[in-house]
């Protein structure tokens, strides 16, 4: 099980206010430590931590923050209309499109998917994967 994922920030403001843009309506819970960022999802008493914990933070070696060819942190909403909100409203936060919410023909009939860069460059997916939603072969669909 994936514990944590972390992305690295030059910038943490900018990075607050991307992710804040839509980290919370996923449920994350935002904590900050020595100036980084923490993303949390609740836990209940007595439970064990809910994971993975998602974390912004700057570099540790003090060197520029990059964004790595072929990584990306995929989140998962609880519709296709919270996936096209959510983009929207990282958009509006400082992010750049990297691909518009909808379906794509290599992935199941269901899987619906926006793409985002935050703005460091790192690579981000906002999907859902409901089949009690139209699906991408409905004609219904949205």
């Amino acid at each position: 099980m994936i514990a944590y994922v972390t992305v690295g920030a030059d910038d943490i403001a900018k990075a607050e206010r991307f992710y804040s843009a839509f980290l919370p309506a996923l449920g994350y819970g935002l904590e900050e430590y020595q100036g980084d960022l923490s993303y949390i999802l609740p836990t209940e008493p007595g439970q064990p931590p809910v994971q993975p914990d998602f974390y912004v933070k700057s570099p540790f070696n003090g060197q520029s923050a990059s964004a790595g060819n072929g990584v990306m942190v995929a989140f998962q909403a609880r519709s296709q209309r919270q996936v096209r909100d959510l983009h929207c409203a990282a958009l509006a936060a400082g992010g750049s499109d990297d691909g518009q919410p909808g379906f794509r023909p290599l992935y199941g009939p269901y899987f619906y998917v926006g793409y985002l860069r935050d703005p460091h460059g790192n690579k981000i997916a906002l999907f859902s994967n409901d089949p009690n939603e139209p699906g991408r072969d409905d004609r219904r669909g949205s």
